[in-house]
């Protein structure tokens, strides 16, 4: 943290019940030289990581569906949210730990992935940064269900998809998650699914 613009600092505890709330006090310098106090809440739930399986010969997608609390009670009737394999990293480097969530919600094993951006995903509140990946996937790689893991309870549907299908979800609305609009559109602007 290098910028002169911000100073004294402060952190409070809000809450640490599943990931960590804090209240952040500091001080900012204004463009005519002032200070002005500020105040701000984050929630820090760690980093993760996010990929598009993409089988080009057959042009589809594998996507999972579960239910979203959040999105629950913000108007989403049924909860339920279709969205690219992801998952936190938990201390592991963002490929192996994409590798690992993609066995685990999907049941594909992957042995190359391609990072292609990453990106922080509700800057205002969340201190997390996405690692987005892509990855080619075949039907020998398969070697289990899915439906993510046991102990995290998240009943994960493993759905396949055409990629103009899915595409065509984002505007009817079906496809309303950030990390999957912007992994389905980076392969529709670099030519994923074009016979080049």
């Amino acid at each position: 943290m290098n910028n002169k613009k911000v100073r004294n600092i402060n952190k409070q505890l809000l809450s640490d019940n599943w990931y960590k709330l804090e209240k952040i006090t500091f001080e900012y310098q204004r463009e005519d030289g002032s200070w002005e106090a500020q105040s701000r809440e984050a929630y820090d739930r760690g980093n993760g990581a996010a990929i598009l399986l993409y089988n080009k010969k057959n042009k589809t997608v594998i996507l999972t569906r579960q239910f979203r609390m959040p999105t629950y009670i913000n108007g989403n009737d049924s909860g339920m949210m279709i969205e690219v394999c992801a998952g936190l990293l938990d201390g592991d480097h963002p490929e192996d730990c994409i590798k690992k969530e993609t066995e685990e919600e999907t049941g594909y094993k992957l042995e190359k992935v391609e990072k292609v951006f990453e990106s922080y995903m509700s800057p205002g509140s969340v201190t997390e940064i996405l690692y987005f990946f892509i990855g080619s996937y075949e039907e020998k790689m398969k070697i289990g269900e899915g439906g993510g893991a046991e102990e995290e309870t998240e009943n994960i549907e493993v759905l396949e998809l055409d990629f103009e299908k899915a595409m065509e979800m984002i505007r009817t609305g079906k496809i309303k998650d950030a990390k999957t609009i912007m992994l389905l559109q980076y392969a529709k602007i670099n030519g994923l699914f074009s016979n080049n």
